[in-house]
């Protein structure tokens, strides 16, 4: 009695497991800014967010499903594969900035971000959204109401937000690739301190 006992917590423990282990996994969903565009992949700033977690003791690992060049209907598009794939407990969900320097609708882009975070709750998770800010030659009318946009999702939806990934290092060129987009893996660490600050509270 007490061996068939044992057998059935054996088994029980051992479909718990994998669910248990999926409920501590931080999807970062982004674009060429969280994917290492231009630098080693183990530099980008959510590989050190996996070693930092790891460092801690944490119970989290971080999936990485960012493609660059993705737009926010992008995004939308394969969301739903990446959920089914990594099963997270939590998506930073850090796109927009190829919406902005494509200058395609803030509407669409605000929408997009909306059905992301309902179909990334909808599968347990909670969502930080990470917002991008652009330079003042998109006009100023765009350039304000892309800035507001993530703020007002975030308001609307009641998501933590980092409003801007990239201010820590956004007036120093020497943090950025030749290109003037792409943060070199010096700039990294900065983005990760950046980022924390806002997950810290949700692991």
């Amino acid at each position: 009695m007490l061996h068939r006992l044992a057998a059935v917590l054996v088994l029980a423990l051992a479909l718990l497991l994998p669910a248990q282990a999926a409920e501590k996994r931080i999807l970062v969903f982004g674009d060429s800014l969280s994917a290492g565009f231009g630098i080693a992949v183990a530099q980008s700033w959510p590989v050190l967010l996996g070693e930092r977690l790891r460092a801690a003791g944490s119970p989290f690992s971080v999936a990485n499903a960012s493609i660059s060049g993705e737009t926010t209907a992008g995004g939308r598009a394969r969301l739903g594969a990446a959920l089914k794939q990594f099963h997270p407990a939590l998506v930073i969900l850090a796109l927009g900035a190829n919406d902005g320097l494509r200058g395609l609708p803030v509407a669409a882009m605000k929408d997009n971000l909306a059905a992301m975070t309902a179909m990334a709750r909808k599968s347990g998770a909670r969502v930080l959204l990470v917002g991008m800010r652009l330079p003042p030659n998109y006009g100023p009318q765009y350039t304000q109401d892309f800035d507001a946009a993530f703020r007002d999702i975030a308001r609307r939806e009641k998501l933590a937000l980092v409003p801007f990934l990239l201010e820590p290092i956004a007036l120093d060129r020497e943090a950025f690739q030749a290109d003037g987009l792409h943060p070199t893996a010096a700039a990294q660490p900065k983005i990760v301190d950046h980022v924390w600050a806002a997950l810290k509270p949700l692991l």
